[in-house]
């Protein structure tokens, strides 16, 4: 009697446990390009504007008006305006003024949105209805609109171009925060720490607010170039810095009238934007990929 056939088994091979699917490693590494790419150009930015009163070869406000409109050179590496004053320095010293407004209108913004946000969120009901009320109508109108309204109230101003912004943005951060505390609400852990007779306030600090801070750090980060993009068209428009006090709008606008004489007076602090949001947004999306568990696969 002949013994029964035997048939191969299909063994699985499987890869090496230090050998990460493509796939998987970009959406769960830190350090990817666009991040790497980001910290770079930001951190040369915020190198430039730290360390303008030793990087600047002249004075920003120093009028030399023999020297108007002077193009690129070894002394002036992105010549002068109209005034003669060098654009290099002007760039430098009007990134701290930019960077600082994106800052402030970001802190102003997140804080009450945060605030109204859980409030909304954890206690529902007539508070909720009251709240998003409250926001659908700013959201109503697009931010800039909004933060022009409120400047041409205000006053011209850095200060009230730092205000305007953030109350701009108020309404997108609580509405952010209500939808992910609507979410962590109905978790086990928050009926378990309901069952164990833990107030509402402890809930909301202890349970809910650490499981909503990524998404929030994440928006933020991406607002930044928001807020840096909106105070500089304020500025471009005349209601925030006012000359001679160098920002990147301001520069903007008072080079848009030589274009064809001197472009450069409005292509330096232009690129300078541009890089500097591009840098906001590349570090913005890594992060997102990085701290949004949807996008681990």
């Amino acid at each position: 009697m002949s013994s029964p056939r035997r048939f191969p088994v299909p063994t699985r091979r499987f890869p090496p446990r230090w050998i990460i699917p493509p796939s998987q490693s970009r959406s769960k590494q830190w350090w990817d390009r666009r991040a790497a790419v980001g910290i770079l150009i930001l951190g040369l930015v915020i190198f430039g504007t730290l360390f303008a009163p030793w990087l600047s070869p002249y004075d920003p406000l120093a009028v030399d008006p023999p020297r108007q409109f002077e193009g690129p050179s070894l002394g002036h590496p992105f010549g002068t305006d109209l005034f003669g004053r060098d654009v290099f320095s002007r760039m430098l010293y009007g990134g701290r003024i930019s960077l600082a407004t994106g800052l402030v209108a970001v802190t102003i913004a997140c804080i009450p949105g945060l605030v109204l946000g859980l409030t909304a969120g954890y206690f529902g009901a007539k508070v909720d209805g009251v709240i998003m009320r409250l926001m659908d109508m700013m959201l109503a109108f697009p931010g800039i609109l909004l933060a022009l309204t409120i400047v041409a109230m205000l006053g011209p101003g850095l200060a009230n171009v730092m205000l305007a912004v953030g109350v701009a943005a108020i309404a997108g951060y609580a509405r952010l925060v209500r939808g992910n505390v609507l979410v962590v609400r109905k978790s086990l852990f928050i009926r378990a720490a309901r069952s164990i007779g833990a107030s509402d306030g402890r809930i909301i600090g202890r349970h809910i607010l650490p499981n909503i801070l990524g998404s929030v750090v994440v928006f933020a980060t991406a607002d930044v170039a928001w807020a840096i993009l909106v105070a500089s068209s304020l500025s471009f428009l005349g209601l925030g810095v006012q000359s001679p006090t160098p920002e990147w709008g301001a520069m903007i606008s008072e080079g848009r009238g030589y274009l064809y004489q001197a472009p450069w007076i409005t292509i330096g602090p232009g690129l300078a934007l541009m890089f500097t949001i591009l840098a906001i947004n590349l570090l913005g999306d890594s992060l997102r990929d990085t701290l949004d568990p949807r996008l681990s696969n």
